[in-house]
């Protein structure tokens, strides 16, 4: 696959005049940052000169030229993994993603990944986004089942990148925990950072550290030992809502982590579900809703739990 060249003529407007700016509006399916990128790499020239960064200012009149090379692959191999598709277009997937299955593969996960099994489904959406991690936008637990969205081209993962990252994407979560929280209806503002004494894992940090986490939560069944919250993030931190269970005093059932070191149900993962997920979808302007159900082994748990009330 050869370079796409695109040439493109400043004419003078003073909201664009630096090189990257005057870029974006060129190229809205890039994000500022991949184009500065492609400026630094020397993929970008004006008046067929290489642009020297990417704030260079520009005279009404001058030629830009962008060489964009085709994605870099992964080197991942894509699998014969089954997936369960809740929604797909020429933009994106929606997949709901089994509890046990890792993301994107990393150290001890080589293989068996929901990247891989993506890709074995479409090997065009290699090196979209980013080498290592084609597609993604957002991420999952490896226990944490339900609705994850992944890209399938470069303009629709930097929109959906933008909708994550101005909190336009309303996600909402079902959780079964140990105990109740202090109240019904909450929110909680805790950050959240690396644990200093375990580097695997993250934990709640003194106000001024880390970063900002918040999370709101309802309560939708109560139980003698137990309580189902519906969980609605309002930033996308590491082990978020886990945290901020264990924060509130009640950790979620089946969590080996942060959660009681033994089990209160018959589980062998955490009881954590992306259920639903409201987002805008590039070219569209009012947003749709997915649902994913729970699945059987979770609604077994609760079955059990409302049997012995």
């Amino acid at each position: 696959m050869s370079d796409r060249i695109e040439k493109f003529k400043y004419e003078g407007d003073k909201k664009t005049g630096r090189l990257d700016k005057f870029l974006v509006t060129c190229l809205p399916e890039f994000s500022r940052a991949r184009l500065q990128g492609l400026i630094e790499g020397g993929f970008v020239s004006i008046n067929g000169v290489p642009a020297k960064k990417s704030g260079q200012a520009l005279d009404k009149g001058y030629e830009v030229e962008v060489r964009v090379p085709p994605p870099v692959p992964s080197g991942l191999t894509g699998e014969n993994i089954p997936l369960d598709i809740i929604y797909e277009n020429d933009d994106l997937i929606v997949v709901n993603k089994p509890a046990g299955m890792v993301v994107h593969p990393a150290a001890g996960h080589a293989s068996g990944t929901l990247v891989n099994a993506v890709l074995g489904y479409d090997p065009d959406m290699e090196g979209i986004g980013g080498e290592e991690r084609p597609g993604l936008v957002h991420r999952l637990d490896k226990e944490t089942s339900g609705l994850i969205v992944l890209a399938k081209n470069e303009r629709s993962h930097n929109w959906l990148q933008e909708q994550f990252r101005l909190r336009k994407v309303e996600k909402t979560y079902l959780a079964l925990v140990d105990g109740k929280p202090p109240t019904p209806v909450g929110r909680v503002e805790a950050s959240i950072g690396r644990d200093p004494s375990h580097r695997k894992k993250m934990a709640i940090m003194t106000p001024g550290k880390g970063r900002e986490a918040v999370s709101e939560y309802i309560t939708l069944e109560t139980f003698k030992e137990h309580t189902l919250l519906e969980f609605h993030p309002h930033t996308g931190r590491t082990h978020q809502i886990r945290l901020h269970c264990e924060f509130l005093g009640c950790p979620i059932v089946g969590d080996s982590v942060y959660g009681k070191r033994k089990f209160t149900v018959d589980i062998d993962r955490h009881f954590l579900h992306a259920f639903r997920l409201k987002i805008i979808l590039p070219n569209e302007k009012e947003p749709r809703t997915f649902e994913a159900d729970l699945p059987d082994e979770l609604k077994r748990v609760l079955e059990d739990v409302r049997r012995l009330e």
